[in-house]
């Protein structure tokens, strides 16, 4: 009786053990030699990188870039990670609060939400792109005139989208300021000096 049972019991464990090795041989012979290769070198990333990068051809600040980029990279990753601009934060990385707000073509998107890939031939203006030579964007020295900024990591969305309100044609009142600037959050407060500053560029006419 006894002898029985063990040989049940190993008969169920040799059982199991083909079943493992079987599938494990299955799972093997499917798998490319690249791929293995790659996993047993722990460069199962670095790998499929390469087969997913794809050429763009993108314009930054007026400089012409031919990037290779995966399709999952943000608009926001490339130009903080890649083209080390890092004037441009990462905030909630949602589109919520506007602190990664660019310009593609002269239009203000959220660069979070936005594909790398999508913007082949455009033209993108970071925070960094603004001042000419040493004299600031005229919104940047209204943000410093009328204190616009506190802990200053919101403030490249703000005045991004400060000059698309004007722009646009929404900064002709101030409540018309704080509906269009409504998509960018300042945690510290600085709303009203923020509305004086683009309402204090507007009312002056100067070219933006």
């Amino acid at each position: 009786m006894i002898e029985r049972e063990e040989e049940k019991f190993l008969t169920c464990d040799s059982r199991r053990d083909f079943l493992k090795q079987g599938s494990l041989y299955t799972a093997l012979a499917l798998t490319p030699a690249q791929l293995l290769k790659a996993a047993d070198q722990n460069a199962d990333e670095t790998f499929a990188a390469m087969l997913e990068q794809m050429p763009l051809n993108i314009t930054v600040n007026g400089k012409a870039h031919v990037l290779k980029v995966e399709p999952r990279v943000t608009l926001l990753d490339l130009l903080r990670e890649q083209l080390e601009l890092t004037g441009t934060k990462k905030g909630c990385d949602h589109g919520q609060c506007g602190a990664c707000t660019v310009h593609i073509d002269g239009i203000r998107v959220n660069s979070c939400l936005t594909l790398a890939v999508m913007n082949e031939g455009k033209k993108v203006t970071t925070i960094e792109g603004l001042a000419i030579g040493g004299d600031l964007h005229p919104l940047q020295a209204a943000f410093i005139k009328h204190d616009g900024f506190q802990c200053g990591y919101c403030t490249p969305g703000q005045i991004m989208s400060g000059i698309a309100c004007i722009k646009e044609g929404h900064a002709e009142t101030k409540s018309s300021i704080r509906e269009y600037m409504s998509g960018n959050i300042c945690r510290c407060g600085a709303y009203p000096n923020i509305v004086d500053a683009i309402e204090d560029v507007k009312k002056r006419g100067v070219r933006i």
